[in-house]
């Protein structure tokens, strides 16, 4: 009898999981398991928190979802606290297990994990599939200079088919026994504690819900909407529900699948028509695939100052000037109502980021990290893949083939907030009077321009 052992991750579905559909292909007996590794919560990612209040808030929530599917089955999803590679490597001896899934990671760190339970266990089966994508790890020809830039990256995807999501269907009345890794005391207590580790109360407020079923319904009655027939035109607003598709966050988590939701795109264009928009759905979706397969080339040089340029960014560290963006108090109102934004709800829109990224790096001069580090802990929806990638095309030594981008905050508060009205609702009038309180002399400072320029960049 095959004892299995399933290990979710950011992966949290039943449905369209291809290393999950494996593995129940091959148990007898299957336990399913989450770690909650106290790692995340502690302040050492650039002084900041690998997983913050917001994000940590949507995952409890699909693991309560996750919880509740697998109990409709007669399962339980057993959680549990410590270093991840301790964790599994202990539930794996001690409970024999001959094989154990997790899926394949983008990210460099969660990689290494993988590796140093694949070599403690060398008597264990270790499954791992890659499913973070739209197309398979051995379909595209991917080379350095094809991951130069999006631009060349598209040329070779666009007319490349991509699966249905079928083949990572599963039957869950036909899944295998469960196999008992704790005690009934020992997995209530778990899940008692869940709600307060690490999230205050305070911020089960937000819009974002986790989950599979949430992720679903909201896909689907997105696609019932008539909001992909304008979402060129709107992607780009800082407020407003419907202004995007807001699938981010259960990307992220995995609650679906980028090919479930190309699927649906696809279905929707069937029924009501391609235009120009939801092309445009699927352009954003391969975006976010080219940064994926990116960060898997980049390996640890997705983390490194210089990234891939020439030469270094001419950045620093101001302590008073990160702290003034992070809080929102800097001299620039739209900038400030973005970070209030993102410090209140753990979301800010793309355009919003684009342009809080570009004055850290030009106006404030502060190296590009700490800003993605920074998003890391607040954003709802991290994807380790796309906020390291993204910041590092702002910062100019990443995969904008121009050197980086530098918006005229003046014209785009024009373009994007012409009235005012974001700036008023997230109080981001509220500002300094310069970027720091003291020149290099130690001079108290008060030029409300400090020493920052704007210039144009469309």
């Amino acid at each position: 009898m095959k004892k299995a052992l399933y290990w979710f991750s950011n992966d949290l579905r039943l449905q369209d999981n291809r290393t999950l559909t494996t593995l129940l292909m091959q148990a007898d007996k299957i336990a399913f398991v989450y770690v909650i590794d106290p790692r995340w919560f502690k302040p050492q990612n650039f002084h900041h928190k690998m997983v913050g209040n917001h994000r940590w808030r949507v995952i409890c929530q699909s693991l309560l979802q996750l919880q509740y599917q697998l109990q409709q089955h007669g399962h339980q999803l057993t959680l549990v606290s410590g270093p991840a590679e301790q964790q599994i490597i202990t539930l794996a001896r001690e409970h024999e297990i001959d094989i154990i899934g997790h899926g394949e990671q983008v990210g460099v760190y969660e990689q290494q994990v993988w590796q140093t339970i694949i070599q403690a266990l060398p008597q264990v089966e270790c499954v791992s599939l890659w499913d973070s994508t739209l197309f398979a790890s051995n379909q595209l020809n991917l080379t350095p200079d094809t991951l130069a830039s999006f631009s060349k990256f598209r040329k070779l995807i666009e007319r490349e088919p991509i699966a249905p999501h079928g083949p990572g269907k599963i039957h869950l009345d036909a899944l295998p026994y469960p196999l008992t890794l704790v005690s009934e005391e020992e997995a209530q207590h778990a899940w008692t504690r869940l709600p307060n580790y690490g999230a205050s109360q305070s911020e089960h407020s937000s819009l974002f819900q986790g989950g599979e079923m949430t992720a679903i319904a909201h896909l689907t009655q997105y696609f019932s909407s008539d909001a992909p027939q304008t979402y060129k035109q709107t992607r780009n607003a800082l407020d407003g529900w419907q202004q995007s598709t807001k699938l981010s966050h259960f990307l992220s988590l995995g609650n679906v699948s980028a090919r479930q939701v190309w699927q649906e795109l696809k279905l929707y264009e069937e029924q009501y028509g391609a235009n120009e928009s939801t092309y445009w759905i699927g352009f954003e979706l391969w975006w976010r695939e080219y940064f994926q397969w990116l960060a898997l080339q980049l390996d640890w040089r997705l983390f490194s100052f210089q990234g891939r340029a020439q030469q270094p960014p001419l950045t620093s560290y101001f302590a008073e000037r990160f702290k003034k963006w992070c809080h929102g108090t800097t001299p620039y109102p739209l900038v400030n109502a973005c970070m209030r934004e993102l410090n209140s709800t753990g979301y800010m829109s793309n355009r919003g980021r684009q342009l809080v990224a570009s004055c850290l790096v030009n106006e404030m001069g502060i190296d590009w990290r700490f800003g993605a580090a920074y998003f890391q802990q607040q954003l709802g929806d991290h994807d380790v893949a796309a906020n390291w990638g993204n910041w590092q095309y702002i910062a100019g030594v990443g995969a904008d083939p121009r050197g980086g981008r530098h918006f005229n905050l003046d014209k785009q508060t024009q373009m994007f907030d012409p009235e005012g009205h974001f700036i008023a609702k997230w109080q981001g009038d509220n500002t300094t009077l310069a970027l720091d309180s003291v020149d290099a002399a130690d001079w108290p400072r008060d030029d409300p321009q400090g020493s920052a320029k704007n210039r144009d960049c469309s």
